[in-house]
């Protein structure tokens, strides 16, 4: 009996609906079959077709030119050295199998499906309290503010402290590594640096940067929190917006222990100064850092400044030089943060 390719493959389905490991639907075909059966590659490229549930054994209708050099070997050669080192490049891959980047792409979207995906940073396990915790202030902000269009969002100042480096090192983008179809995207804790440092205090609104306080002995504490930090920002806050009440200033920032402390409260209370307060552990419904310390150290990544001050300076610059509309936008999406905060029941999220 003369056996096709279709006969094959439906021989490998059945290996794959029952249970069967493609290293043993491959044994199983050599065998049987001897030199007759498919090749290591074949199998396993159908083991890949099925699991993203393929239903089909013939061959579909290909439009236009076909990439050569996507054979199977080169598939199964490309998917082994991914297993090896799942940060290898295009380059790599063209250099170690003397392919053109046509190809490598297509093996690598079309006929692997994988993806490079960067590390996603998660800032600390939550528990069911605390993502029902983060549910309920984005419901309480969205309705207090109705869902970002009111002008009292203007009256909102936020701000937090940031460690500002004399050289900024590996950002996320770096840390990229290929993933395979229904693989889970890798994590990994994000990690601080340690020297050649000063911590800055910078608070804004919708409407700027407010001021940004630098922390001359790099601890912070509730004493300097009220007595430097807080009254630099405020005044600047009233050189900007004379006819500002300082009674109708609406405070956000985060749940740190310098900002909850009991000498902080009472130092907001005998201003009149509401706190909106935030959900702990949550950086991803914080201003400060889903845009603002995110973006200005991107301004000066790579950077390698002559020294400390320099590198403040830089930074405060950057911030005045961005727009106004800017500002307000990123307050918007602060908005839709929230939305996807209750949309996720919770859970962390990267981008909306």
């Amino acid at each position: 009996m003369d056996l096709n390719r279709e006969h094959f493959r439906a021989m490998i389905f059945y290996d794959f609906k029952v249970g069967l490991s493609r290293v043993k639907s491959l044994e199983r075909l050599r065998g049987a079959f001897g030199d007759s059966s498919p090749s290591q590659a074949t199998v396993y490229r159908w083991f890949r077709e099925f699991q993203r549930g393929r239903g089909s054994l013939v061959d579909e209708e290909r439009v236009g030119r076909p990439v050569t050099a996507a054979t199977d070997e080169n598939v199964l050669a490309v998917e082994q050295m991914l297993s090896e080192d799942n940060r290898m490049t295009y380059a790599q891959i063209q250099g170690a199998l003397k392919i053109g980047s046509a190809a490598v792409k297509t093996i690598l979207h079309e006929k692997l499906s994988v993806r490079k995906l960067s590390s996603r940073w998660i800032p600390h396990q939550l528990a069911d309290a605390q993502k029902q915790d983060r549910v309920k202030w984005c419901q309480e902000m969205l309705q207090r503010f109705n869902k970002g269009r009111s002008e009292a969002v203007y009256n909102i100042i936020t701000g937090d402290e940031s460690w500002i480096y004399q050289y900024e090192s590996e950002n996320k983008q770096q840390s990229a590594v290929w993933v395979f179809s229904g693989e889970t995207p890798p994590m990994k804790m994000k990690r601080g640096q340690s020297v050649g440092k000063k911590m800055l205090c910078t608070f804004f609104s919708a409407s700027g940067h407010i001021e940004t306080v630098t922390l001359e002995d790099q601890i912070v504490t509730a004493e300097w929190y009220t007595a430097v930090c807080l009254p630099q920002v405020f005044e600047k806050l009233e050189t900007k917006r004379p006819k500002i009440d300082m009674k109708g200033i609406l405070l956000h920032h985060d749940s740190a222990l310098v900002h909850s402390a009991e000498k902080t409260a009472n130092y907001f209370r005998e201003l009149g100064i509401q706190v909106l307060g935030h959900p702990p552990y949550s950086p991803d419904l914080a201003p400060c850092d889903f845009f603002l310390f995110p973006k200005a150290k991107e301004s000066i990544r790579g950077q390698r400044f002559e020294s400390l001050e320099t590198a403040i300076a830089t930074y405060k610059e950057f911030l005045d030089s961005i727009p106004k509309e800017e500002w307000r936008a990123e307050f918007g999406k602060w908005f839709d943060r929230m939305r996807t905060c209750i949309r996720r029941e919770g859970e962390y999220f990267e981008k909306i």
